[in-house]
């Protein structure tokens, strides 16, 4: 059998889409397009298709309809060049890509300074609020020619989408960078037919608390327009709730329903909904079962040796809580010495935003800390952490078909993909230790450990506990936690939010 068809169908995914799209066109907008260009040796444009299961999913909903526009902005010289065109998605797919071209210096503020690191941080609450964000002249400047610019030209360029369309139109947004079109979109259409407008935010979403950081312009702005939209989607119930609760604080002549989780302003209806988002379960099961995934999982053996392995698999990003992790298996280690020379903690990170400082000191806090822990804890013949770092997806899957344990302790996350990327790879039935604040929870907390972030004795009372637990415990949670994520994938997550609109009547 085919190792992509041990993936449970979902009965009325196809149906749903084919009727949703029988007589719809689809416009998808987010910072990143489906394909990036370059130049082969012959100096011909050639594309490179994104990786990745959103990509995927959303490639393949094109194919429901002929009518389906991603707009993106560009990132190489190429991508500009091509500008916009019909590009081959795979399966005998065709889908219109336009590269939106701004300004390099309105996209530099757009994307670094106020998408990242300001919107990343507030959401991912890491602002050191008595020393920062400091939001002065620059940083207005950077919102008005390059936030609100650039969330401009993606409004106008799906505004003429639309407009050029004779079909209904679903426009669906992706994530914190494009806040403020929704808004200029609903204005620009005033004598148009509105297309359905839903917005999927793949980040968490805090409390008006959080939320008091920004300016009253700035938050007020996100908020009306996020506002005008039919739906916006989230990851978790709690996001869900914490964006009621925003709007209610923070936009004036708003009114909140919880029960019917919807925002009613300026006489229009926004529902708030949670889709938690998943994985390509085949697509990364076909890849798990390759050469290239082969080759490094010998490689990682020969790292590992016979010892029991403690995993994480992270971008370099403060968030993440790398460093508490470390402390935590240096807690194991001085609680339970003999683990001593039986474990190997494996740390495969990657280098993220290195442009930014906050980046560059945590990567020195995290190597100091590792260093710490061989030194207090290792010998000539045991070295207890290893951190590998780089961008090497198939070293990634071979190291989750290997691991005892997978330790996933953000400070908070929007969901966690390799929380359920592990599981169903996995091959000696690995527990999985899994932070309270990862929107992966929701899901999956049955079958995994749970762990406050900040609780650095309780994330090593975990690990032994994981480490320790019976031969038939730890195959019970694999079992349950490869069940949860097979019945709840990244077409579940798609088809769940057309589903939503269908009961909704839009």
């Amino acid at each position: 059998m085919d190792v992509a068809s041990r993936t449970p169908k979902k009965p009325g995914c196809e149906t749903i889409q084919e009727k949703f799209f029988a007589n719809r066109g689809l416009v998808i907008a987010a910072n990143r397009g489906p394909v990036t260009f370059a130049r082969d040796d012959e100096g011909r444009l050639e594309f490179q298709r994104g990786g990745g299961g959103l990509v995927t999913a959303l490639t393949g909903l094109c194919r429901h309809t002929s009518d389906a526009t991603w707009i993106a902005c560009a990132r190489t010289p190429e991508d500009a060049e091509w500008g916009q065109g019909l590009v081959d998605a795979g399966k005998d797919n065709e889908i219109r890509v336009h590269f939106l071209d701004p300004d390099e210096d309105a996209y530099d503020a757009y994307y670094n300074v106020i998408s990242n690191p300001l919107l990343w941080f507030l959401q991912h609450s890491m602002w050191d609020v008595p020393r920062a964000p400091v939001i002065d002249h620059a940083t207005w400047q950077a919102w008005n020619s390059g936030y609100v610019a650039v969330n401009n030209l993606f409004a106008d360029a799906i505004a003429r989408q639309v407009k050029a369309s004779e079909r209904p139109t679903l426009v669906m947004l992706q994530d914190y960078h494009l806040y403020l079109v929704a808004r200029r979109l609903r204005d620009s259409l005033r004598r148009h037919r509105r297309p359905i407008t839903l917005h999927f935010i793949h980040i968490p979403w805090p409390g008006p608390e959080y939320w008091r950081i920004l300016p009253p312009t700035m938050r007020q702005g996100i908020l009306d327009s996020l506002c005008a939209l039919d739906v916006v989607g989230l990851q978790t119930q709690e996001d869900a709730q914490n964006f009621l609760r925003t709007c209610e604080s923070m936009l004036p002549g708003a009114s909140v329903n919880y029960r019917r989780s919807r925002v009613w302003y300026k006489n229009h209806a926004t529902h708030a909904r949670d889709f938690p988002i998943s994985i390509d379960v085949g697509a990364l099961r076909q890849l798990a079962a390759s050469e290239a995934v082969a080759e490094q999982r010998e490689e990682i053996r020969s790292i590992v040796g016979e010892q029991k392995l403690i995993l994480r698999i992270d971008r370099i990003e403060p968030s993440k809580n790398i460093v508490r992790g470390f402390l935590a298996f240096d807690e194991m280690l001085e609680r339970h010495p003999e683990y001593c020379g039986q474990v190997k903690f494996l740390a495969l990170l990657v280098p993220s935003r290195m442009d930014l400082a906050e980046y560059q000191e945590y990567l020195d806090d995290l190597m100091v800390t590792a260093g710490r822990i061989n030194a207090r804890h290792g010998s000539s013949e045991w070295e207890p952490v290893r951190v590998l770092v780089g961008d090497s997806y198939p070293r990634a899957v071979a190291a989750m078909q290997l691991y005892d344990v997978l330790l996933v302790n953000a400070i908070v996350d929007g969901m966690n993909l390799i929380a359920k990327e592990g599981p169903i790879v996995n091959q000696r039935g690995g527990v999985l230790i899994l932070s309270e604040r990862a929107g992966a929870r929701q899901q999956l907390e049955s079958g995994a450990l749970i762990v406050s972030p900040c609780d650095v004795y309780a994330t090593a009372e975990a690990l032994h506990q994981a480490l320790s637990m019976p031969a038939q415990g730890r195959e019970e949670r694999a079992v349950r936690l490869r069940w949860l994520v097979e019945r709840e994938d990244i077409t579940a997550w798609l088809c769940g939010q057309l589903q939503t609109l269908v009961e909704l009547g839009l």
